[in-house]
């Protein structure tokens, strides 16, 4: 394609292909060459190589090759022109200049350039209604509460939207933008009366810009209570949100010296972090990740943590997450916070240092999953589950990310890891990997009846104390039944048997409980029985007792954060605003409760 004489190979012989291919693919050097994992087909050993002399590439694997214009091409998907120019820009190559092959291309050129224009007059704007007016300042106090400092307000290039309706329309139109123009940013609305207002007001502005920098969008966040929290730009010719990150621009150099990036999912999230000394933070630009904007990180590494919120709908953002990562091959760890913190909010309180710590222990994404699954087992009534068939459920969970670890070894660990911490045959769960591999299964096919129960340690215990004890065993029996810590445990109804025969009046037996109680139940009775153990007092039966209600109060916290998110979804604001300060008074009390029961408890 590039013939001599040409401008294509002026530009491919001053182009650097390690340079460029390395946008794409980790590469580390091989001899005379530069051998890194192949982006078209997947591998675990790299076969993907580049030779820095002769320009090109080849893959020993899959057979693709080419020079530096056929790799731009198949990794963006774009003709060659464009590949071209792309291949110049990123090698700092100037062009000539040359209009489009066609009124069309030449069209759309000029509206994508009048786009940018927009959008740079528009943060001109934000930023001097932040600086400059009273509403700014009122919005520049918040800032600073939040912990932001005037360097890094101008580093990330905030602004604030008027409340006024249509400040910034009136502002582009004075600048001569034609309102078609305009209306095509993404920047401005239509009412059914046909009149103009801005999309965006008495908000907190983030621009948002593409990998190399170019201004294409905006995020606002709304203050007070209005709704929704965070507003995006539409998808217009210049943004398309599945395939942009937001600081990538900024991050993509440490990312890419430091082989590793950090996800976290909100714009305040993502500035917090960065300001705690994180360089190599992005985010997902409100938006669930997506598998291109996955792919767009692994130009620059493929370690990455990802710090989500830790409340259910994070959870939820994690797990979605981490598939993708590692269908991509990525190595992912998860950033593990404490409840009722997200990334920004814990910069704020513990610390930069904190954080950087919490960073450096993040959890390999097994380790986070296998909690995640022990965790849903143990609340099976929630999903109308029997115990032994929530642990297959379990089982089902992490089956597809246990198939996904490549190593063998790393992967009989884990397997190892996983029946230990829920109590099944280890040589049973090997076995059904090696099954599900060989029929391309992802769902386990273990029968219920070969899997035990798994109790928490404060269920256990406070059973264990129960049986034991008969002298504080009353104390005990009222304050459960006053209480109802046991509802929703996995034990829930053995403790509903032990309420029964003490208001029957009867000697609590472990042969006559059994009768009352299912198989798996009856063993685990009898496993109480012949354990050696401290007839415990009734402080630690109390400190039990709060550890039931404590995953209680979690549970009702979970359940709000679902019906707030449905609310949200649905569109009803209102109702949304009224589950929210419920939640906020419910937390106030959960608070509380911890700090009165919670100082030394059983693990719930």
């Amino acid at each position: 394609m590039a013939e001599p004489g040409s401008v294509a190979e002026r530009v491919k012989s001053q182009a650097d292909i390690v340079r460029v291919v390395g946008e794409y693919v980790r590469l580390k050097k091989s001899g005379q060459n530069f051998m890194g994992l192949c982006p078209f087909h997947s591998e675990k050993t790299a076969s993907f190589a580049v030779h820095p002399v002769k320009q090109i590439y080849h893959c020993f694997g899959c057979g693709a090759g080419g020079d530096v214009f056929k790799f731009v091409m198949e990794m963006e998907k774009v003709s060659f022109p464009e590949a071209l120019r792309l291949v110049a820009e990123k090698c700092g190559i100037a062009l000539p200049e040359r209009r489009p092959r066609t009124p069309e291309q030449e069209k759309a050129a000029r509206l994508r350039a009048t786009l940018v224009e927009l959008h740079q007059h528009a943060a001109r704007f934000f930023a001097e209604q932040l600086a400059t007016t009273k509403e700014g300042k009122l919005v520049r106090d918040y800032l600073y509460d939040r912990g932001l400092t005037d360097a890094v307000i101008k580093e990330f290039d905030l602004g604030y939207a008027p409340a006024m309706g249509d400040a910034l329309y009136r502002r582009l139109r004075g600048l001569g933008y034609k309102d078609e123009l305009i209306e095509a940013s993404g920047l401005i609305n239509r009412d059914e009366r046909g009149s103009f207002y801005d999309r965006f007001r008495s908000r907190v502005m983030f621009p948002i810009a593409s990998e190399s920098g170019q201004l294409v969008a905006f995020g606002g966040r709304a203050l007070g209570e209005d709704q929704p929290k965070y507003l995006n730009s539409p998808e217009t010719s210049i943004y398309a949100k599945s395939r942009v990150l937001y600081n990538l621009h900024r991050a993509k150099e440490t990312i890419r010296r430091s082989d590793f990036a950090l996800l976290v999912e909100g714009y305040m999230d993502c500035i917090g972090v960065h300001t705690a000394g994180l360089a190599n933070v992005v985010a997902s630009c409100g938006t669930s990740l997506t598998e291109t904007q996955v792919r767009l990180l692994g130009r620059f590494s493929r370690r990455v943590a990802v710090s989500y919120d830790p409340d259910a709908a994070g959870q939820a953002a994690t797990e979605r997450s981490l598939n993708l990562l590692l269908e991509q091959g990525f190595d992912a760890r998860v950033v593990t916070l404490p409840v009722g913190f997200d990334p920004d909010s814990f910069v704020r309180e513990q610390g930069g240092e904190a954080y950087r710590a919490q960073v450096k222990h993040a959890r390999p994404y097994l380790e986070y999953l296998l909690d995640r699954a022990r965790a849903s087992y143990d609340l099976p009534a929630q999903a109308g589950l029997s115990q032994r068939e929530g642990k297959v459920a379990a089982l089902n969970y992490l089956l597809p990310y246990l198939a996904r670890v490549p190593n063998k070894i790393q992967r009989a660990e884990w397997a190892a890891e996983v029946a230990q911490r829920l109590g099944v045959e280890e040589a049973l769960l090997r076995e059904e990997l090696r099954r599900a591999a060989q029929e391309r299964r992802t769902e386990l096919r273990v029968r219920p009846e070969f899997v035990p129960p798994a109790v928490k340690p404060a269920e256990r215990r406070l059973l264990q104390i129960l049986l034991e004890n008969p002298e504080i065993r009353p104390d005990i029996v009222k304050e459960l039944r006053d209480t109802q810590a046991h509802r929703g445990t996995t034990l829930e109804n053995v403790f509903e048997q032990v309420l029964a025969v003490e208001a029957e009046g009867a000697g609590l037996e472990v042969t006559a409980l059994g009768e009352r109680v299912g198989e798996a139940e009856r063993r685990l009775l009898y496993e109480l029985a012949f354990e050696r153990a401290e007839a415990g007092t009734l402080e630690e039966a109390r400190s039990c007792l709060a550890a039931l209600e404590a995953r209680a109060w979690e549970r009702r916290l979970q359940e709000l954060n679902k019906k707030i998110e449905e609310a949200s979804k649905k569109g009803n604001v209102q109702e949304a605003n009224r589950l929210a300060r419920e939640k906020q008074d419910l937390y106030q009390k959960w608070q509380e409760f911890r700090r009165v029961h919670l100082k030394d408890t059983h693990g719930s």
